[in-house]
């Protein structure tokens, strides 16, 4: 797939059939992400594969996540809310969690490793779209609770990025639109002798 078309229709797709994705396309996406850019060669990337039962956890922390903000989690309409929420994995036949592990390194600068997942999350999706996939990058506030670190084993300065949900569509294809870039761009080649740019 030519790249320049393949940034131009990649959609986020919300809802996904259930049938089963193979393995081989996961880890094409898994691969593709491992060549984002990252300062310092530190791949501070780390993927959590969750299909079949192994996406019920995930579910059981998010309805614990939403019991906190409930006065009475016992009402009928809370029940409800939080058997919902249990269910939110079970979206997609496959959900890669992503995380970042910042490097020890002295010279590393935590949001540039931030950046770098970000830009393997965006390998991932367009390595989806070029083989037929549907996916979307969710994340939230329940991404960064401590119960989420808890779950996947991660440190104190780690964080869950998002929940690349994945699967074959099940949506009709959808245009995409965005604002040109001509109106959020400034072509700077001259000096103009002061210490601002606009």
């Amino acid at each position: 797939m030519d790249i320049f078309k393949g940034i131009h229709e990649r959609r986020s797709i919300g809802k996904v059939k259930s049938d089963p994705v193979e393995k081989e396309k996961i880890e094409k996406m898994l691969e593709a992400a491992t060549w984002a850019p990252n300062h310092h060669h530190t791949e501070p990337w780390k993927f959590f594969v969750l299909s079949g039962e192994g996406r019920r956890p995930l579910g059981r922390v998010l309805a614990e996540i939403a019991k906190e903000s409930m006065d009475d989690p016992t009402t009928t309409e809370n029940q409800e809310k939080l058997k919902k929420a249990a269910e939110k994995p079970f979206r997609a036949p496959v959900i890669i969690t992503v995380a970042v592990t910042p490097s020890d390194n002295p010279k590393v600068i935590p949001i540039e490793e931030v950046a770098a997942v970000s830009a393997a999350i965006q390998n991932m999706l367009l390595a989806a779209h070029a083989q037929g996939l549907g996916a979307i990058w969710r994340s939230g506030k329940p991404a960064y609770h401590p119960k989420m670190k808890e779950l996947f084993g991660l440190r104190e300065q780690d964080e869950v990025l998002g929940f690349v949900y994945v699967g074959y569509s099940d949506m009709p294809e959808r245009q995409g639109k965005r604002t040109s870039f001509t109106e959020k761009t400034t072509w700077v080649d001259s000096d103009n002798g002061g210490n601002s740019i606009s």
